[in-house]
Formats: structure tokens, sequence, C-alpha cells
């Protein structure tokens, strides 16, 4: 249990500083726009811009990879349909091909949303961090109908949970304690990967999240 108070803790740290920063930073999306190896959108989660997972966006693109924001995300507190939409519109708009998604909890629900519908072969794969894919029983507690969609029974999560044929093409990658996704994010078909750690939040700075990427891009 003092494991668990410790990791949770360091996530809620590691989730108000980058909140914080993402408020004051002023960094110009588009200077992460260039590069020669794969494309790379990135979906953040709820309540996040991608400011939020800017030394991820980082990395990658000291990687190599031109990394896209796609603005109309805002903090991503539309529903899933909604969130998938605006990403289909924006493949198709800057006619990106053969991509990878990069997302962050919700951000990997409307990945795999992204991934069976009109854009489905503009992108590669996807690399899903801590997403919700069985969603997660503490959702059913919350006032907000934001939050309240990442129940169990909701119909984004039932109505993912029946499209198994781009699973082998998603990486899910998330912490064996998640304090707010206790179901945690295996996805049946798909490579999971379980880090010894605990977190939501944090996980985004470990290492193996861009050994992971380095694998789907090569």
């Amino acid at each position: 249990m003092l494991r668990k108070a410790g990791w949770w803790l360091a996530d809620y740290i590691y989730a108000g500083y980058w909140q914080l920063r993402a408020v004051c930073d002023r960094t110009d999306p588009a200077s992460f726009s260039s590069g020669s190896a794969a494309h790379i959108v990135v979906l953040p989660g709820v309540y996040e811009t991608w400011k939020f997972m800017q030394p991820l966006v980082a990395a990658m693109h000291q990687q190599g990879h031109p990394v896209h924001i796609v603005d109309t995300l805002h903090r991503n507190q539309r529903p899933v349909v909604d969130m998938a939409r605006r990403v289909d519109e924006f493949l198709e708009v800057n006619d990106l091909t053969d991509v990878i998604l990069v997302a962050h909890s919700k951000g990997g629900l409307a990945g795999k949303l992204v991934m069976t519908g009109p854009a489905s072969s503009r992108v590669r794969s996807m690399l899903a961090i801590a997403t919700p894919f069985a969603g997660s029983r503490y959702a059913r507690l919350m006032l907000s109908k934001t939050l309240r969609e990442f129940s169990p029974e909701s119909p984004s999560i039932v109505g993912l949970a029946e499209q198994l044929t781009v699973n082998e093409r998603i990486v899910s990658i998330y912490a064996r304690f998640d304090p707010h996704i206790p179901e945690r994010s295996e996805l049946a078909g798909a490579k999971n990967v379980c880090l010894d750690t605990g977190g939501h939040f944090r996980i985004l700075a470990r290492p193996q999240v861009m050994a992971e990427l380095a694998s789907l891009a090569g």
C-alpha cells in the first residue's frame, strides 16, 4: 500500500507540473513538424493539450520524426467519436499517410476509432500509453459526462471492444498499477507491455515508451 501511495503521489506531482507548464509554455508546435522518419500524430488524453506530452514530442522529434499536433482537439473534452472525426479530417487535409499515432489515455480510444474509420488506410500503427480500452470502473462515480464516457458500459468502450481487426497494429504500454484504470490497459491481439511501476501520467517519461516507438517505426 505504501508503494502504491508513493506511485500515486509521484504521478500527481508529475501531472501538476506539466499541466502548469503547459499553461505557461509558448512553444510553436510547428517547430516539431520537420524530419525524414515516420510521421507521428500525437493524441493527448482528456483535459490535456499536446503540451502535456511535450517531453515525449521533443524526444520523438529528436529521433527524426515529424510530429504533428491536431489543434482542433483543444483539451479533449468532446466525445471520443468527435475526437476521432477531427483526427480523420486532419489526416486528410494534410494528406498524411503511413502515420504512427502516439496516444495517451483517452487519445488511444480515439486513435483506435480512427484506425477503423474512413482514414484508416492512412495509419500504420498506434502506440497507446495508459489507454482504458476496457474502461474504468471509477468512471461510474464521476459527475462529469466527459469522464463517465470511460465507464465499462459506455457505448464508446463497448463499441471499440468489438473492433478486433486493428488490434494487431497497436502496442499498448501501461503501468502495473494505474490509479485511474484499475482494469489496466491490456488489449486482446495487441502487443501488451506492462511496466513494473505505477502511474497514469509519468509513464509518458519512461524510456520504454521510446523503445516501443522505435520498434514500430523500424
